[in-house]
């Protein structure tokens, strides 16, 4: 029998460990499941959706009357009557007397029994885009426990063919429910159906539970693990590189200040008991009023010269008592603190410090001993801008290569790109066909192009001259040298005038870090950015400067503090050598990969400007 059959034997990477079989194994199969039917399995997941079917109720055979239907004790035996001849019984509704109250007591006693049902169910795991149709009998578990969206289940049961066709190739007669998660419907943020992902966003803890921020979050796995693969099988080493820094990486960028001086404040048995005790400074403030007319009372009379000292302490000590509330209210209401000097060598690390911008001056330290190396992390920008395309924490991912020159970083980033576009077509098929279907018709051509074409390459001074040139366009931002290009002119660089990949090198030394190598016209310096369509630079890269007094003549010229980076300028002090990298930030390659629009979607906990809910 189907029921005394032995689990599925399913891959311990997907199973093992959670005492269930993921829904990926089940319905991932080229059948779709159908050479499982019959198995006895375990899932668990999250209902997406549901419907109830009552059951027909099955007809008894006429049987003969049972001598007693109500108690004695509570029917009398005109009522009776009443019930079971129906002449009697209509006389009496004609006279009125008894009906509703004959009724009552009947359907008090002899109560219908529920009609017995089946909850049809549509069960998502995360671990694929499509559900697995499950059926729970009544008997089982009562409808309104197991049908309402996002309740949580574990049941076990036999795989079976469907017993209505349609999209489903096979479905989960459950037999024992293991764990139910019952949901509140009037205040779960999914009950509502097709949410826009804006809304989404006040709800992040929740949104992976619906199928589009599932299929993204599969395919920025995906993307990551493509990132580690590349640089892997390329002979690059991971290494961490810090998050809390005394550098400015880049010299010029908004940086988060890490301090643990906010919080020297009063211990809570520094507390005064008045403090604690609730009493408002309204009311203290009359009392000194009071205390200030005795005080003037005792001064006037002279009679007192006991009394009066006494009472002018006491007022000293309420006047004390206020400042010391009015602070307290001061620093609870969020007054800003930008006036307030630190002294830092009473800081945590004796010294100032921040969230890394960029792990690349770090990174160069491990590449001029490892070789070619890589990182990936989250970094911070306490940018104030409301933008689409980055976040004030990002995960960004960090190359140096030693004994590399321009070239040679450009030509690892244009490989690196044709890798993970060509990995997300071949693993994600089914999260990108329904990318495909609801959010970007292009997304598969576009990834598809971008592993075909061959990237332009154009100077920064080049790119400048094509755009003065467009005839018919008018462009928001001026073109002109000295000048960063706007996303509206790397837009129209890639989508009207090459229509593929563009790669813009040599800029103006003005525009990029202080730690680029600066070329031999001393105006440019060797760096390139990476543009594609729909999200622009999705790179930036350079060569690192290892000439040590050109690298500090730069930072003199930019006014940089050199104490803050001695260790950096040993690099070029002792056996420098030629090194050349890029950084990328991942959510906009997942943008990229998905054709969304707003990198607050393609992360679990989005952290933006005005915006950090959990």
């Amino acid at each position: 029998m189907a029921s005394e059959q032995a689990p599925v034997e399913m891959p311990a990477t997907f199973s093992k460990y959670t005492k269930r079989v993921m829904l990926k194994i089940i319905l991932g199969r080229d059948d779709g499941g159908v050479g499982l039917i019959g198995q006895r399995i375990v899932i668990g997941g999250w209902v997406k959706s549901s419907m109830e079917i009552r059951k027909q109720p099955v007809t008894p055979p006429p049987a003969a009357p049972a001598p007693q239907v109500v108690s004695p004790n509570d029917v009398t035996c005109s009522e009776v009557f009443q019930s079971r001849i129906p002449l009697i019984r209509s006389i009496m509704k004609v006279f009125g007397a008894g009906e509703y109250r004959v009724r009552e007591k009947l359907d008090a006693v002899i109560r219908k029994a529920p009609q017995p049902s089946i909850s049809i169910l549509q069960v998502s795991d995360g671990s694929c885009v499509p559900s697995l149709q499950v059926l729970v009998n009544s008997a089982l578990a009562n409808p309104c426990q197991v049908m309402p969206t996002g309740t949580c289940v574990l049941i076990e049961g036999i795989l079976q063919q469907p017993s209505v066709q349609g999209k489903h190739y096979v479905e989960l007669q459950a037999e024992k429910i293991l764990h139910l998660g019952l949901v509140d419907e009037s205040k779960y943020p999914l009950s509502k159906k097709r949410l826009p992902l804006e809304s989404l966003r006040d709800c992040s803890h929740f949104r992976p539970r619906t199928t589009t921020v599932a299929s993204v979050m599969r395919i920025h796995n995906s993307l990551t693990w493509a990132t580690h693969a590349f640089f892997q099988d390329h002979g690059f080493l991971h290494v961490q590189v810090p998050i809390i820094t005394s550098t400015d990486s880049e010299g010029f960028s908004e940086k988060f200040l890490v301090t643990t001086l906010l919080s020297k404040g009063k211990k809570d048995d520094q507390i005064s008991p008045t403090e604690n005790a609730g009493v408002s400074v309204e009311a203290i403030r009359a009392s000194i009023k009071e205390k200030t007319k005795k005080v003037e009372e005792l001064s006037r009379t002279n009679s007192n010269k006991e009394a009066l000292l006494a009472a002018q302490q006491d007022l000293k000590k309420t006047n004390e008592l206020v400042s010391q509330l009015e602070a307290r209210q001061k620093a609870k209401s969020g007054v800003t603190i930008e006036t307030r000097k630190f002294d830092f060598s009473k800081d945590f690390f004796t010294r100032q410090t921040y969230l890394t911008v960029s792990g690349r001056l770090h990174l160069e330290s491990q590449a001029c001993a490892l070789g070619n190396v890589y990182s990936f992390g989250p970094r911070f920008k306490a940018e104030k801008l409301e933008s689409k395309k980055s976040l004030a924490e990002t995960w960004m991912v960090d190359v140096e290569m030693a004994f590399s020159e321009l070239e040679d970083a450009m030509d690892c980033a244009n490989d690196f790109l044709k890798f993970v576009c060509k990995r997300i077509l071949e693993g994600c098929v089914e999260d990108l066909q329904f990318v495909l279907k609801r959010i970007d018709k292009s997304v598969m051509e576009r990834l598809q192009f971008t592993i075909s074409s061959s990237f332009e390459r154009i100077s920064y001074a080049k790119a400048i001259e094509i755009l003065r040139q467009v005839a018919g366009k008018k462009f928001q931002s001026k073109i002109e040298l000295g000048v960063s290009l706007t996303e509206e002119h790397e837009s129209y660089l890639v989508d009207e005038i090459y229509k593929k990949p563009v790669i813009v090198y040599n800029h103006p030394k003005e525009l990029k870090p202080f730690y680029v190598r600066l070329n031999d016209d001393g105006k440019t310096v060797a760096t390139f950015d990476v543009i594609l369509p729909k999200v622009g630079a999705l790179i930036r890269g350079s060569q690192s400067e290892e000439r040590f007094n050109v690298l500090s003549s730069r930072m003199k010229e930019l006014g940089l503090q050199k104490q803050q980076y001695e260790w950096y300028l040993d690099l070029c002090r002792h056996g420098s050598a030629k090194t050349s990298g890029f950084s990328l930030m991942l959510e906009p390659l997942v943008l990229y990969a998905t054709g969304l629009n707003d990198v607050k979607d393609v992360v679990p906990f989005a952290r933006s400007f005005g915006r950090a809910n959990n």
